[in-house]
């Protein structure tokens, strides 16, 4: 049989956008002289909808779309992800299918199985598991359709016992078809290809795995659809990070490709670019600004949002204090003009020193100290808002996991921004990924790499003297954050015991302004966000 794979980019919730690209994928598989064309998961809508599925109006544009779509499936077949209802009141109110469309009718639903309660997943909120199975009956064929069942995770896996492959595999299926809204982090790719082997090895059949691309505000998808024959072995391999369109034959699965896996940085910064594009994209806006300090942070966003957006189309403000040194401004600039972009420098001096003067009959004789710092922050952030405001442009911000991980930024301040670009980035990734940025050619000035980090809010300040090196703190970081270890097992693995106990007691005390922070775009296993719901108000790990 000959399918075709529609690896598609959906925005949440445009029915328009999202039935004109399902029926073009149509028509041009249908000249290819493909029997079926597969989408990937709840593409019809988007994935994840969320609380728009409780919306009548949302379900009923969903129903009226996929009618569009079927009168155009004559001589071929469509299997689409989308919302359907559930007539049993007892139930949640409904499934998530996938729908064969054929001849202008909805010939035929699968629905959900195993639906995900973890990290950003909240599928039960929302959808009905379905408990009865059939198979998809085509032009001669047995198909076996799951929904992203056959993709959790390696760690919750031992949450679902009962596959419904185990079910499905009774009705003596030729092959299997997989449709996914599968989240991109960095560890994944390896990860899900090993699933995939696994399944296929398991049930002794092809499987045909579309999955959703692009952004969706903090969710990334990455897309890379693929087919494994019966063996284990990946056939076809799709294109990470962007739609794409391939075509298989079923029956000529034999010749398996070569793939070399990507480097972590390489897909986090892949990711990222996209990530950018997407929410600007799809909010309607084209035009970004930053502050940019002259360190690696500001340089590394700078430089991603140039190479998504278009360098026209970046704007860099130089925004010095008195305790800013003359080679940052220097770097700052030159990174600017290595990439084409346009860039000013705004003195914050004055406006410092008149907060001052309106403040000190308050402050009186106190020493100079954080509320001076943060005052300078937020001082930055009301001109970059006030730029942003008056020309259109979306502000990024520019803070890393480690500092967003430990409290290091200023409410109202550095922590501003429509969309974080690096607050699922460790520092130690930040210098790799300015590394890969400069593969080429000096993008990111080689002062901004090797230069000691600081915030530049008081003379010769240095990010060391209020936190551990980055090389130790992001080690423990990863280990309680992405791996959930406590504070005992940190000190078994021959961490210092008052370095955990400092770090951790910063993680938690400063949860409250992570829930203030913009949306971060999400690319490790276990991001700041809607995958980690931890309370404010909490006393918990002492060493």
């Amino acid at each position: 049989m000959k399918i075709a794979l529609a690896q598609t980019n959906p925005h949440i919730g445009d029915f328009e956008l999202n039935t004109t690209k399902i029926i073009e994928r149509i028509q041009e598989a249908r000249l290819q002289g493909a029997e079926l064309i597969v989408f990937p998961e709840l593409s019809l809508c988007g994935y994840p909808p969320r609380d728009f599925l409780e919306f009548e109006d949302f379900i009923e544009k969903c129903e009226q779309s996929a009618l569009r779509i079927a009168k155009e499936c004559v001589n071929i077949s469509a299997l689409v992800g989308m919302p359907t209802r559930n007539d049993n009141p007892k139930g949640k109110p409904l499934y998530n299918s996938a729908v064969l469309l054929q001849n202008g009718k909805m010939k035929d639903i699968f629905n959900k199985s195993l639906l995900p309660n973890y990290d950003i997943f909240d599928e039960y909120r929302y959808f009905e598991p379905n408990r009865s199975f059939s198979i998809l009956n085509l032009n001669g064929k047995r198909i076996a359709v799951t929904i992203c069942e056959d993709l959790w995770n390696i760690g919750e896996e031992s949450l679902y016992p009962s596959d419904p492959m185990d079910e499905l595999i009774r009705f003596s299926p030729a092959f299997m078809v997989n449709i996914a809204a599968s989240p991109f982090n960095y560890k994944q790719n390896e990860i899900r290809k090993e699933i995939l082997k696994r399944n296929v090895q398991k049930y002794n059949l092809p499987l045909v795995y579309v999955n959703q691309v692009g952004a969706q505000t903090e969710v990334l998808f990455d897309g890379g659809s693929q087919v494994v024959n019966n063996t284990g072995e990946c056939v076809l391999e799709m294109a990470y990070f962007k739609e794409d369109f391939q075509i298989i034959d079923t029956d000529n699965l034999s010749k398996p490709i070569e793939s070399k896996p990507a480097e972590d940085i390489e897909l986090i910064h892949d990711a990222l670019v996209m990530g950018i594009s997407d929410y600007f994209q799809k909010m309607g806006f084209s035009k970004a600004i930053l502050g940019l300090s002259g360190g690696i942070d500001s340089a590394v966003v700078f430089a991603l949002a140039a190479e998504a957006l278009g360098s026209e189309n970046v704007w860099g403000i130089l925004l010095p204090s008195g305790f800013s040194s003359d080679h940052s401004i220097l770097d700052a600039e030159a990174l600017a003009n290595n990439l084409g972009a346009k860039h000013n420098i705004i003195s914050i001096e004055k406006a410092v020193e008149i907060f001052g003067q309106t403040l000190e009959p308050h402050f009186k004789d106190l020493p100079f100290g954080l509320a001076e710092e943060n005052l300078q922050a937020r001082i930055r952030a009301v001109i970059l808002m006030a730029l942003s405001n008056k020309f259109g442009y979306i502000l990024l911000n520019t803070s890393n996991k480690s500092e967003a991980a430990v409290g290091y930024g200023t409410l109202y301040g550095d922590m501003c921004g429509g969309i974080s670009v690096l607050g699922d980035v460790y520092k130690t990734q930040v210098y790799e990924l300015a590394h890969y940025i400069n593969r080429e050619r000096e993008i990111i000035p080689v002062n901004t790499i090797t230069k000691a980090p600081s915030a530049e809010l008081r003379p010769n300040q240095k990010d060391s003297d209020s936190l551990p090196d980055y090389d130790i703190l992001d080690k423990i970081l990863y280990q309680y954050i992405e791996l959930r270890k406590g504070p005992a097992d940190l000190v078994k693995m021959g961490f210092d015991a008052n370095i955990v106990k400092k770090t951790l007691h910063l993680v938690n005390m400063n949860e409250y302004k992570r829930y203030q922070s913009p949306p971060i775009l999400r690319v490790s296993p276990k991001a700041f966000g809607s995958g980690r719901r931890m309370p404010i108000v909490a006393k918990y790990l002492a060493v």
